[in-house]
């Protein structure tokens, strides 16, 4: 499924030729200034005034934007390398710029938005040749003049937030729904929800993705079963004890992510508890695990490859409109029966 707005109007980056002449000085001049050269005062402020209006900038390795030539480098910024989830996103990136004969340049965010605001202004100083984006902020607005200056941006898992780009997503919300779906099918009318972030996009949707599949069965919404805000596993497993002490526990368990269904299954493994559970994303060894889980899966090779070849359509020169594309997720049972 794919959507497409309106693409902004690409302008051109301001070169120092534009600079010398918005200050009505000599290139030698603009020079000299980038370059922290002696130059008067007077001359300095007209400089660095017009730079500030135009957002120059000077570009360390500008041999070869001044040949006109590409770098042959892509950046991808990704929120954690030591998740199996990204790893394998920097993996299919790196097969695909390879063969195309690119370098790509991986950093991680650590989910913070001030370091990955941070990562991305170096990459675009260093003139990457285009980005690939799993956000971790929800402001990238001040992307939006490097987009309009012709610099390829792919947003992926989830979206860009004040910014029109290209993004490749899941189908949080309908991948949620079937899994809360299957847990009332099975005849549960008590499923404690374990979210994330409700600031976080796909946690917003996979929230109402259950919340959808619980009204369609008209289930009334119990609030004292949801938990929000839960980052690692252990939250989970202290989150889950909670809930089956409940005078009126939850029959069944629905975890909008791995880390939170690895903590919910340590738990209920500890408790002896029979409630079912069903996770967002597959994870290594889910098919080994000690009791019965659905998981909500998609194929994560895909998502980097969709994405990644967007990019280089992009660096190829395709000018089309930016468009969302989101891909589908299947329910799949593990653990051991």
């Amino acid at each position: 499924m794919t959507q497409t707005p309106t693409r902004p109007t690409v302008r051109r980056r301001p070169t120092m030729v534009d600079v010398a002449r918005r200050a009505d000085v000599s290139l030698k001049t603009v020079s000299r200034v980038v370059n922290d050269e002696p130059v008067g005062q007077e001359l300095v402020g007209r400089v660095l005034a017009a730079i500030a209006e135009l957002g120059f900038r000077r570009n360390d390795i500008a041999r070869n934007l001044r040949s006109r030539q590409l770098n042959a480098t892509v950046g991808l910024l990704i929120e954690e390398i030591a998740n199996p989830f990204y790893a394998t996103i920097a993996s299919v990136a790196a097969e695909i710029a390879a063969a195309h004969g690119t370098m790509l340049i991986t950093a991680s965010s650590e989910e913070d938005p001030e370091r990955e605001r941070a990562l991305l202004q170096d990459f675009t100083q260093r003139r990457v040749d285009g980005l690939l984006v799993v956000p971790a902020g929800l402001d990238h607005s001040f992307l939006r003049r490097e987009v309009e200056l012709g610099m390829p941006v792919v947003f992926l898992d989830r979206p860009p937030q004040g910014l029109q780009a290209d993004a490749v997503l899941l189908d949080n919300r309908g991948g949620s729904h079937a899994g809360v779906c299957a847990l009332l099918d099975e005849g549960h009318r008590r499923v404690g929800l374990l979210l994330g972030a409700p600031s976080v996009p796909t946690m917003r949707e996979r929230l109402a993705g259950a919340r959808a599949a619980l009204d369609s069965a008209g289930v009334e919404p119990d609030e004292s079963l949801v938990r929000e805000r839960l980052i690692a596993p252990e939250e989970a497993g202290r989150a889950v004890a909670a809930l089956l002490d409940l005078p009126e526990p939850p029959t069944a368990f629905f975890c909008a992510n791995n880390r939170l269904t690895v903590g919910a299954l340590q738990e209920l493994h500890r408790r002896g508890s029979d409630a079912a559970l069903v996770g967002f994303d597959d994870f290594e060894l889910a098919h080994l695990m000690p009791r019965p889980l659905t998981v909500v899966a998609y194929d994560t090779r895909e998502l980097a490859r969709v994405a990644t070849e967007r990019l280089f359509e992009r660096i190829a020169g395709d000018d089309s409109p930016p468009a969302t594309t989101v891909l589908p997720t299947r329910l799949l049972a593990r653990g051991l029966t």
